[in-house]
């Protein structure tokens, strides 16, 4: 009973989520290409895509990163269209957790079908990094996602090079995915 009125008493005391629409700048370029960086959420997804893509499709590298950016368009194109996403703001967290997890359990050399799948996993949480993104914006929307999506990118490529630099080493890997899970679900608790 006591940890039922402590998690209750944590619950009402916590903050919300600030990484998103009402919070900070989201106007023009720089702005776009800050937010990525700036964000614990943002920074751990996208580096961890390529980090992943980087350890499990090492000749198709590019896959997870391309798979990503397309899905994040996707999901600025619903945004401008009008069109919701139910719990974006937990979907976008538990990104940390799902791609620290994907690089945890993937493995080089592993099924078609998996990587598939995988990349299936990795462009529906996109599309709802992308809505949110495409919410927040104010003003010039283009450019802040032109911002966005080149910062992207680079988070993207710095994991592929981490991944490269740990390749031989698949204790280290699963020791990065583990850490990432964990920061994300540090992230959820808030």
């Amino acid at each position: 009973m006591k940890k039922l009125a402590l998690s209750a008493a944590s619950a009402a005391l916590a903050g919300p989520a600030l990484a998103h629409t009402g919070y900070g700048d989201a106007n023009g370029f720089l702005h776009g290409l800050a937010h990525p960086v700036m964000g614990p959420d943002h920074l751990l997804a996208m580096l961890t895509v390529g980090l992943w893509s980087g350890l499990v499709l090492p000749h198709r590298f590019w896959a997870g990163a391309a798979a990503f950016m397309a899905a994040m368009v996707a999901g600025a194109g619903l945004s401008w269209a009008g069109t919701g996403y139910p719990a974006v703001e937990a979907v976008i967290v538990s990104s940390v957790v799902a791609f620290g997890l994907l690089t945890l359990v993937s493995r080089r050399g592993q099924a078609g079908w998996v990587s598939g799948l995988s990349l299936t996993v990795i462009a529906v949480f996109a599309s709802a990094h992308g809505h949110a993104h495409a919410t927040e914006a104010q003003g010039n929307a283009l450019a802040y996602l032109t911002g966005f999506l080149i910062a992207t990118a680079t988070l993207h490529l710095a994991g592929i090079g981490i991944a490269r630099s740990v390749a031989a080493r698949p204790a280290l890997r699963r020791a990065m995915g583990a850490g990432i899970v964990l920061s994300g679900l540090w992230l959820m608790a808030g």
